[in-house]
């Protein structure tokens, strides 16, 4: 069985020196997370936070297969209720899927907000890991996790892989 998309699990942990025109935040700070135009949630509003506001707000959504970047961008709300743009950071997919570490694995991040004129205005700090469903592994994969051999072979289905370069001469690698 495949699915359509994957489960994100997203930590809002803090955020680091914001400022609206040059000067600080002073509160109601919130984090709007975007996988794709028709998924998004909301942190709590940071009511006493400041320029340094910590939310440490848990957000658990689905992620579409085609996304490539998931968006945050911080918000502040002004005294008046309208939402003001803090900053805005597109985190690319592959950032915290494929690499050396498994797509399972929490990773911690940190990126640079940019104001809605592009210039640097503060850091985002969070966490970040994919939940993948059981129902999205195939049996032989399942039975592979669990040490069960399949099809009558006694080695579980490990292999072993080595990396091959295509732009160094073979005897390059024997030196």
């Amino acid at each position: 069985m495949e699915t359509k998309s994957r489960t994100l699990e997203i930590t809002i942990l803090s955020a680091e020196d914001l400022r609206i025109h040059n000067k600080s935040v002073k509160k109601n700070a919130f984090v709007v997370v975007q996988t794709d135009s028709f998924n998004s949630k909301t942190t709590k509003m940071n009511g006493k936070g400041g320029s340094s506001p910590s939310w440490n707000d848990k957000l658990v959504m689905d992620m579409p297969m085609h996304t490539r970047f998931v968006t945050l961008q911080v918000k502040c709300k002004s005294s008046g209720g309208r939402d003001k743009t803090v900053g805005l950071v597109r985190i690319p997919v592959t950032d915290f899927i494929g690499g050396y570490s498994p797509e399972t694995c929490l990773q911690f991040l940190s990126y640079r907000l940019r104001d809605p004129k592009g210039l640097k205005n503060g850091i985002l700090n969070v966490s970040i890991r994919l939940k993948e469903p059981l129902q999205a592994c195939s049996s032989q994969a399942i039975a592979c996790g669990l040490g069960i051999p399949i099809n009558g072979r006694n080695d579980f289905g490990v292999v072993t892989g080595i990396p091959i370069c295509s732009g160094y001469p073979y005897t390059s690698f024997f030196r």
